[in-house]
């Protein structure tokens, strides 16, 4: 698309800037449930908990400082069956794991939300970042050896057979790697894109700490591109079903190459993108953004390149994102998603607010880009401004947050209503606090069967969430629905402070 302003064009921009404020077009066929509307949303609270939760999950040493106080030490041994310090990090979801591949993504979103939205969160914003060097300073630890990057630290099938908090846990801690041998070009390039992103966030506060993380980027993603294959090939026992790598390496190469132009600026990663890219599948249609899944990302990432940093040769991603972004309209004719009769974006039965977040996160990302760059998408003849962008991420939002036909929030803590037996050990049994006694293995599935609230609420955290007819049944053994994840609340996180900023 040229730049030049032609009359048409001017007369077009004139249009455009009235959109922006407050005219914004809205489909007569888009879905509507403003009759679900339960009240006007407190965003800075919900931003709070969103951020809180990362304290709910955190392993290893807790500081003096920890805030979710029923959690206590955890994994202090993690590493030493590979003479290793594998201590730290996060447990991704409502096990005892620290899945390598999920944590990642979920440093790169936490990073990106505060590269975007940071000086939107005021007062959380030193939170922000203390959930993101948590993450940060486990992954530094698990790249510290040339060729070799530790992707996981516990048996999953041993694991998801007890029930117990991460203070009892007496499974085995294995240790899994990637290697030369082995490799991992998808976590390996996924770590690449987490620690080159968060050295943008550190950059002013903490130069020492930003340089340390992106010369680590940089050895890391050589690794990657270097020794291609995905880890799940020589993992396959131990990462499927639970992580495998279904999208490919592709991907995660080109997302890598891109928070590296990003945080370097250095002509040599921009080479890469136009000559790899079209290889990494950039010409490959998705709609979906997810811990496995990073075409998207890259692609509205690299349209930044093209629309504000004026990178001509990146065009195409400009084009690719403008497809994404019509695939996600609620009631277009050419749109590829599915929405609930609520009007919730449903992609698939399991997790699928992680898909909610991540792609409202997109939308407010790409606005902010179209704005900046003073202009708009296209979806075939039609003209879909940055407001209707905000628009459609906004109605989202509200709807996690309770504006659906339960009534209902999907964050714990947030709203009078909201899910009560989530599928998460240490938030279902007791604190070690009111029963120091150990909670063994087996002992913990008397409390996972009953239908008692969890006595310890995980505020922050945002769950599956509901099934394709918005309902949520709110059973612990549903972890479909009812197990939060990092990578779901990661991407919420930029959301939610872009909401907040008033």
């Amino acid at each position: 698309m040229a730049f030049t302003l032609s009359s048409s064009r001017l007369i077009f921009l004139c249009f455009f800037l009235l959109l922006c404020n407050g005219l914004s077009s809205s489909s007569s066929s888009s879905i509507k449930h403003h009759r679900h509307r339960v009240e006007n949303h407190n965003y800075k609270e919900a931003l709070t908990k969103s951020i809180l939760f990362f304290e709910g999950q955190r392993s290893g040493k807790l500081p003096p400082n920890q805030r979710m106080t029923w959690r206590s030490d955890s994994g202090l041994s993690d590493g030493s069956a590979l003479k290793v310090d594998l201590v730290g990090g996060y447990y991704d979801a409502g096990d005892n794991m620290k899945f390598g591949f999920p944590m990642a993504f979920t440093t790169t979103m936490l990073a990106w939300s505060i590269i975007e939205f940071g000086t939107l969160m005021k007062s959380e914003l030193p939170n922000a970042k203390t959930a993101l060097r948590w993450s940060t300073d486990f992954l530094l630890k698990a790249t510290s050896h040339p060729d070799t990057i530790y992707v996981q630290v516990g048996d999953p099938n041993m694991d998801h057979a007890c029930w117990e908090r991460p203070e009892d846990m007496d499974t085995p801690r294995s240790v899994f790697k990637v290697d030369k041998n082995n490799p991992g070009s998808d976590i390996a390039g996924e770590i690449a894109a987490a620690l080159a992103a968060a050295s943008i966030v550190f950059r002013k506060c903490d130069p020492s700490y930003s340089s340390l993380l992106l010369q680590r980027a940089i050895t890391v993603f050589g690794f990657a591109d270097k020794y291609r294959g995905p880890y799940s090939a020589g993992l396959k026992p131990e990462v499927c079903p639970f992580y495998c790598s279904y999208s490919g390496y592709q991907d995660e190469l080109l997302w890598g190459a891109a928070w590296l132009q990003r945080a370097t600026n250095n002509p040599t990663y921009l080479n890469y993108i136009k000559v790899n890219g079209p290889i990494l599948g950039a010409e490959e249609f998705d709609n979906m953004f997810s811990w496995d899944n990073k075409h998207v990302g890259a692609r509205i990432l690299l349209s930044k390149e093209f629309l504000i940093q004026k990178v001509k040769s990146l065009g195409e991603y400009k084009e690719h994102a403008d497809n994404f972004i019509c695939s996600v309209l609620p009631g277009a004719s050419f749109s590829s998603s599915q929405y609930t009769p609520g009007g919730l974006l449903y992609k698939m039965g399991e997790s699928n607010m992680q898909y909610v977040t991540s792609t409202l996160f997109l939308l407010l990302t790409y606005a902010k880009y179209l704005t900046s760059a003073r202009t708009v998408a296209y979806c075939g003849g039609s003209i879909v401004t940055p407001g209707r962008l905000r628009s459609i991420a906004k109605k989202q939002v509200d709807y996690l947050l309770g504006d659906n036909p339960l009534k209902m929030s999907y964050m714990v803590g947030y709203g009078p209503k909201y899910p009560r037996r989530i599928h998460h050990r240490g938030s279902s049994l007791p604190s070690v606090t009111t029963h120091p006694t150990r909670i063994s293995c087996h002992d913990g599935f008397s409390m996972f069967s009953t239908q008692s609230p969890n006595p310890n609420d995980l505020v922050g955290a945002v769950v599956g969430g509901p099934d394709h007819n918005d309902q949520f049944p709110d059973e612990r053994s549903d972890y479909a629905r009812s197990e939060p994840a990092t990578y779901i609340n990661a991407p919420l996180v930029g959301a939610l402070a872009y909401f907040a900023r008033s």
